[in-house]
């Protein structure tokens, strides 16, 4: 069933990493991100797994602002992606990249 986390109100949260329309194939690596006009402007974070439109990384950076574009290179694409989601964890952040050119 994947992570789930119950809500103030409840109700219980599914990661939104379980809720993609294609698959994806685990992943390991870097991934180095430059926002367009965001803080922290350059990032490292590592990979989890990469699919046609997009790639799930996890670090330490906290939230990544959401909708914000960054040019990113990892180990098997290079391109722009878009900030689409944050899961947070003890210790860390899951992200969501949809790949937007």
């Amino acid at each position: 069933m994947g992570v789930q986390t119950l809500t103030h109100f409840g109700r219980i949260a599914v990661n939104p990493a379980d809720r993609r329309r294609e698959s994806r194939r685990p992943a390991v690596g870097r991934v180095q991100l430059k926002f367009e006009n965001e803080s922290p402007c350059e990032v490292d974070v590592d990979l989890l797994e990469v699919g046609e439109s997009g790639f799930r990384a996890y670090h330490r950076y906290g939230l990544l602002p959401l909708g914000a574009n960054a040019s990113f290179r990892h180990s098997e694409a290079a391109g722009m992606a878009r900030v689409v989601w944050n899961w947070r964890h003890p210790g860390y952040v899951e992200t969501g990249f949809v790949v937007v050119r």
